[in-house]
């Protein structure tokens, strides 16, 4: 989701990169003064875990054909929300996180019957690039997120990081903001930091392989480049794109930078078109060593691509060769008509999906779940949350 960024709490020729420069990128970025002394540590990403009765742990999951499975072959499917807030917080200078993240939050999203909560972060928050205050930054950015994926964990539930925001001047058609900071979304990852970002991340967690990898929000070279052709091309290569005046990280570059590491998590690979177009996702898809990735869509009711008979021409080819998730489902009318209809649409094929957002946003403008963190619906998010319980009755 584009949301707007926000001031304070609140009441959105190719070339390929080697593996060796992937993994050198964070010493080399290190080397030239762009991050703090700790960025490369792991020191606090697996804190103690929250007090009280666990859960039984996340599952492994792995791709067999186009479906997500545990260690035993049983399928599973990721259903649940996104937590928003440490995209935006820490690069606008006033927080990590947006709201409680403490224990009694995060058991109110398991409350639901969510098994899975979608965490955006901030590529130079993690870096502790020197933009960011040194409170928000960094060893102690990291340590946060590495607080809350072991409460998701604690609790039963699937982490999945994701990078939402990131470095890269757009100011092209459909920019979000004309800041070369991470402080809005960009149409396309970018190959100074991106790759430095995805090498903490798989370190940090290529031993924790229920944690989930999640490339990029919402790429959109579509908006930029002049063609279809060139899009996917951008998508999949990097390199210099058309129309995006940046040295752009291909999806197929990060997949590599993942598993140069050793990391063999599940990796879910967005489509074009604001994640809302996969109709080329097959033909340019990333190749895996691993062979543990998964594609990823988005859908709000305002998108391009909101009707069955889209999704049975774009979505349905892609995911009877692979596993889809949803990784973010919305509307903006605080009703819950449109998301009714694309869970309907998921579950009759097995698919995985996740609401956005559980945050106290206004429903429309969010749109938001909740209006407060014990848990209490809004009037768009009480169809999510009567869904995710009917399927547990």
């Amino acid at each position: 989701m584009r949301q707007p960024p926000r001031s304070g709490p609140s009441p959105r020729p190719p070339r390929r990169l080697s593996r060796a420069l992937a993994v050198l990128a964070c010493v080399l970025l290190s080397a030239a003064g762009l991050m703090g002394p700790a960025t490369l540590s792991t020191a606090g990403a697996a804190p103690p875990p929250a007090t009280g009765a666990k859960a039984a742990a996340p599952p492994v999951l792995t791709v067999a054909g186009n479906k997500l499975v545990k260690p035993d072959g049983t399928p599973h499917r990721l259903l649940g929300v996104n937590r928003s807030g440490a995209e935006y917080a820490c690069v606008q200078g006033w927080g990590i996180f947006d709201g409680p993240v403490d224990d009694a939050s995060v058991k109110a999203i398991a409350d639901w019957k969510a098994n899975t909560v979608r965490i955006p972060l901030n590529e130079e928050c993690w870096l502790g690039t020197a933009n960011i205050k040194p409170e928000y930054a960094g060893a102690t950015y990291r340590s946060a997120v590495g607080a809350l994926v072991e409460r998701v964990k604690s609790h039963g539930m699937t982490p999945v990081l994701e990078l939402h925001w990131s470095h890269g001047q757009h100011t092209g058609n459909s920019a979000g903001c004309a800041d070369v900071h991470a402080s809005c979304q960009k149409p396309m990852p970018n190959a100074r930091y991106t790759p430095a970002f995805w090498t903490s991340v798989a370190q940090t967690y290529k031993d924790d392989r229920t944690v989930v990898f999640d490339l990029f929000n919402e790429p959109y070279p579509d908006r930029a480049t002049p063609t279809n052709d060139q899009a996917w091309a951008c998508w999949r290569d990097g390199g210099s794109c058309p129309g995006i005046g940046y040295e752009v990280a291909g999806m197929q570059d990060l997949v590599d930078t993942v598993r140069a590491i050793g990391a063999k998590n599940l990796v879910l690979v967005p489509g074009v078109a604001y994640s809302n177009d996969l109709s080329r996702w097959l033909e340019h898809a990333p190749t895996d060593p691993a062979g543990n990735l998964a594609a990823a869509w988005h859908v709000y009711n305002f998108n391009t691509c909101s009707t069955e008979d889209c999704w049975n021409r774009t979505l349905a080819p892609v995911a009877a060769k692979v596993p889809l998730v949803a990784g973010e489902i919305g509307e903006n009318t605080c009703a819950h008509a449109f998301v009714d209809r694309v869970m309907t649409w998921f579950d009759e094929r097995a698919l995985s999906y996740l609401g956005w957002t559980w945050n106290t946003w206004n429903c429309s403008s969010g749109p938001a779940l909740i209006s407060d963190y014990d848990g209490t619906p809004t009037a768009y998010g009480i169809g999510l949350r009567d869904h995710l319980r009917s399927l547990h009755t």
